[in-house]
């Protein structure tokens, strides 16, 4: 079966003068026009391609990779807005429709948009949404507290920050617990705090535990002292703002660290820097 919107192994049936033919085990096949096909591709080899609809309204496919998949949520630049609605860049010859009707907000050429990619039923067209709350799953979350995760930030709250968790859950993470940069659109590592009765999550960036972030955080301290040859110009009377900037955690987190580095003899510490104990 060709999947839309998804990757495909499928395997080189035959050469024409536009392209390769590529096919399924069910007798389906798709063209891969030549400026698509790998150096190393023959006939009989099975390669990998993403296949979505050209601008005929055929199945093509295609080796580049597209800045976003079937069912998944990306952060997108918009190139046009025409009577169709905005039209974004995902990494393909063809951009991507967000209709009128998915925007919260009338999007511009230039902005950027959190959205999410779905299969149109009516047209079995790719299309954008970035009412992305709607395609958030709440009444089966499939996840435990202090689980790994991956999240996207996408919405200010007057909480703190709303994050898409695993491309399938909202979650939220506190303001006060936001001891590093944790931009718009950028997907990071972090960790479930709280699986909430309404369906939504407590998200904390750091694993969970006392000790977890004790050992987390002096671990950072020592490996950067290492990649800084033993000494950096911190120390538990530097500016919070600067302790944020550059460990990325809070300063109650780093003194809390360092003095515990300097019980252990592992560390020095004056008014104006930290050192490595030789």
């Amino acid at each position: 079966m060709l999947k839309v919107g998804e990757l495909n192994k499928l395997k080189v049936l035959r050469g024409t003068s536009v392209g390769y033919y590529l096919g399924d085990d069910e007798g389906n096949d798709v063209l891969l026009p030549h400026k698509y096909i790998p150096e190393d591709a023959e006939v009989g080899h099975e390669i990998e391609v993403f296949l979505y609809r050209d601008s005929e309204d055929r199945i093509i496919a295609t080796n580049l990779e597209p800045l976003i998949k079937l069912n998944k949520f990306a952060c997108l630049e918009v190139m046009a807005v025409t009577r169709f609605g905005a039209f974004l860049d995902w990494g393909l010859e063809k951009e991507l429709l967000v209709p009128f009707k998915e925007q919260n907000q009338k999007l511009k050429t230039g902005d950027w948009a959190i959205v999410y990619l779905y299969l149109d039923d009516e047209t079995d067209r790719l299309v954008a949404s970035a009412r992305v709350n709607r395609y958030l799953e709440t009444e089966e979350i499939n996840l435990e507290e202090g689980e790994e995760v991956e999240i996207l930030p996408y919405e200010k709250s007057d909480l703190g920050q709303n994050v898409i968790v695993n491309d399938l859950y909202r979650g939220l993470v506190y303001q006060n617990e936001i001891f590093k940069p944790l931009n718009w659109g950028d997907r990071t590592k972090a960790y479930v705090k709280k699986v909430r009765e309404d369906g939504k999550l407590d998200i904390s960036l750091r694993p969970l535990g006392f000790e977890n972030v004790i050992e987390s955080d002096t671990e950072k301290i020592l490996r950067l002292l290492k990649e800084a040859d033993g000494v950096l110009p911190y120390s538990d009377k530097s500016a919070p703002q600067d302790i944020m900037g550059y460990f990325e955690m809070s300063k109650k987190a780093f003194k809390r660290a360092i003095g515990g580095l300097y019980k252990q003899k592992l560390i020095l510490i004056d008014s104006e820097e930290i050192k490595l104990v030789e």
